[in-house]
């Protein structure tokens, strides 16, 4: 039952990925195969205007070897650095570690969408034509460069980072633990090879690469390595609050201000409001309040109360009351996606409600499988090929394996069981995924760690509202909440997609960076 269940939670937490109802893979596990454990770096010189300034830089694709107790090669994990050139001396500049979700997902979109010294220019809702090749490549001012040098991670199975036998197994890297594992061995031997003990260190995860810098952050720590801060985009560590599961109301509550700014942008409010956060305010109150105690009650709400409650979210949504009553005042986000823009057969997307796709079976009262999803569909073609390119003809890495932007065989085989650090107290057994305790020890023992949240409007993949919850409802210390900074963006899962919001994204992250690393 696990297996079926996570498996579902997958499709919410990938960073690219098509249809819910799109073909599933083979379960069947592949053999790793057999190939030399050598360790490769190659290195070239570039340079990126920020801020009017000329700032030279180093960039390194390489891999560094993972190794068991007997010291056998287990893994390789591929890595691109980007190093500010002229530092004296190193315990004054930043590093950063950055990857993204999934699980399955490889780096690029952090790197090559948003904070790398380089990016795409994204194609932008309702415009067709940026879809098709060839693609604008830019030298990206909003780079977080300004502030850390960066290092982008390819989980095992990613990117070219591969499994090596006969001692490496999918078993060892593909689950909650197994993958904080191999990422805090692969920190330990980076800041070895290059000198960065001493360094101020970051991590920034985005979507299930969130979850992963929950525990990544403890396992460090547990390691001896003590982190500056964790900067956290598009968060999930709850899972149970961004999954639709029978029985169960919260997703119900937490995505209501989120459809709520949906609603906004694509103009299905009357009266139109004029301020999206006071909607979103104005939303989340009646959410927690109202719309919660009307949930609770089930079927003892009465006709009359459940008439009123419907009036109120079509009010806040644009969906008329009457799909609000037949629903039972319950619409699930496949659902919302579709009916959303009416009779358009349109369908919006879920990393990004900006974006919208024809529907193939507009008859179908929730998304169907005509299609690989609004978000998906507009940034996979430019994300492949540009990405591929820039590999091969600038940083001069070349390689005969296929480079995996995503690979769904990682999530088919993860495992999902996570015990959090409090467990010992509740009992054996774990009921859900809450990787929340796991970052707030974290915290406890590293009294010098700061995290800052990002918050997308328009992600439907992981709500803000959901990720205030799981804040709001972990234990820590006395003055433990002040060390957390909050963020929200006029943009969606992927925050870097909007090209209006991405400068100050990146002068809050920088800034973040910059006062952590301070004494």
């Amino acid at each position: 039952m696990r297996a079926t269940f996570w498996s579902l939670v997958l499709a919410v937490c990938l960073p690219v990925a098509g249809s819910a109802q799109a073909k599933a893979p083979s379960k069947k596990e592949a053999k790793p195969e057999e190939t030399p454990a050598k360790e490769r770096a190659v290195s070239t010189q570039h340079s990126v205007t920020i801020d009017g300034q000329k700032v030279a830089y180093t960039a390194t694709a390489g891999t560094i070897i993972l190794r068991n107790d007997k010291q056998k090669p287990t893994g390789s994990i591929f890595y691109i650095a980007y190093t500010k050139d002229g530092v004296s001396d190193l315990s004054t500049r930043p590093v950063a570690f950055l990857y993204n979700g999934g699980p399955g997902g490889a780096s690029v979109l952090v790197d090559f969408g948003g904070f790398g010294p380089r990016r795409i220019v994204w194609p932008q809702p309702g415009s067709p034509a940026g879809v098709r090749p060839p693609y604008k490549i830019e030298q990206n001012p909003d780079t977080l460069l300004a502030s850390s040098d960066l290092v982008f991670v390819d989980a095992m199975g990613t990117g070219y980072s591969h499994i090596i036998a006969p001692a490496g197994t999918p078993k060892m890297f593909y689950g909650v633990n197994q993958d904080a594992s191999a990422f805090t061995q692969f920190i330990r031997q980076y800041l070895s090879k290059y000198h960065r003990w001493n360094s101020p260190k970051f991590l920034l995860g985005e979507s299930y690469g969130t979850t992963r810098s929950a525990v990544l952050a403890d396992s460090l720590i547990q390691h001896g390595v003590y982190l500056n801060g964790v900067i956290l985009c598009s968060t999930v560590l709850t899972f149970p609050t961004v999954t639709f599961a029978p029985g169960d109301d919260q997703p119900y509550i937490f995505y209501l201000p989120s459809y709520a700014a949906a609603a906004w942008y694509h103009h299905r409010l009357n009266p139109q409001p004029s301020s999206l956060p006071n909607l979103v305010k104005e939303a989340e109150a009646f959410a927690s309040g109202t719309y919660a105690n009307a949930l609770f009650q089930g079927s003892a709400l009465s006709a009359t109360e459940k008439e009123s409650v419907a009036k109120q979210l079509s009010a806040l949504t644009g969906l008329p009351a009457s799909l609000w009553v037949k629903s039972d005042l319950r619409i699930s986000l496949p659902v919302f996606g579709r009916y959303l823009l009416g009779d358009q057969y349109e369908s919006t997307g879920r990393y990004d409600s900006r974006y919208t796709i024809p529907e193939l079976q507009p008859l179908l009262p929730f998304n169907g499988s005509g299609n690989m999803g609004p978000t998906s569909s507009a940034i996979m073609g430019a994300l492949s090929a540009s990405f591929d390119n820039y590999l091969e003809t600038r940083l001069n890495y070349h390689s005969d394996r296929p480079y995996h932007q995503l690979n769904f065989k990682v999530g088919e085989h993860w495992d999902w069981k996570y015990s959090p650090p409090t467990q010992d107290l509740l009992g054996e057994g774990e009921m859900f995924l809450n990787v929340a305790p796991a970052l707030a020890r974290a915290m406890t023992n590293d009294p010098g760690l700061n995290v800052m949240v990002n918050n997308g409007y328009f992600d439907m993949a992981t709500p803000f509202f959901a990720t205030e919850y799981s804040f709001r409802h972990v234990t820590l210390p006395p003055g433990a909440q002040k060390r957390i900074t909050w963020d929200y963006y006029h943009c969606g899962h992927m925050l870097y997609l909007n090209p209006k919001v991405l400068p100050v994204i990146s002068a809050n992250m920088n800034r973040f960076i910059t006062q952590s690393s301070t004494k």
